[in-house]
């Protein structure tokens, strides 16, 4: 079973991040590692992030360059196989889009 890596860049995304993250924990396959960066937002999302992950994600809140930035520091992180760019703003369209 391959790793699946799904980094998820965000900024201030109080408003969004909760569906975000419950979308991949949602996910039928398993081995999944969720990777967020955070922008250092200025409003509770860095809170919803941490109350609302488990000890397989990775967490990292800091000042970026930019959303690009943001995205090569998840991809670095990143350790498995396939990597998914899921943004603080979207959900996966049903629980069975990785496993398909």
């Amino acid at each position: 079973m391959k790793k699946i890596s799904i980094i998820t860049v965000s900024f201030n995304s109080e408003k969004t991040i909760l569906q975000t993250i419950q979308s991949v924990k949602n996910q039928t396959y398993q081995n999944v590692e969720h990777i967020i960066i955070d922008g250092y937002s200025n409003d509770n999302t860095i809170n919803l992030i941490k109350k609302n992950t488990n000890k397989k994600s990775v967490v990292i809140s800091e000042k970026d360059e930019g959303i690009y930035h943001a995205m090569n520091k998840g991809i670095k992180l990143a350790s498995g196989e396939i990597i998914f760019i899921l943004n603080s703003d979207d959900i996966f369209f049903d629980n069975n889009v990785i496993e398909n």
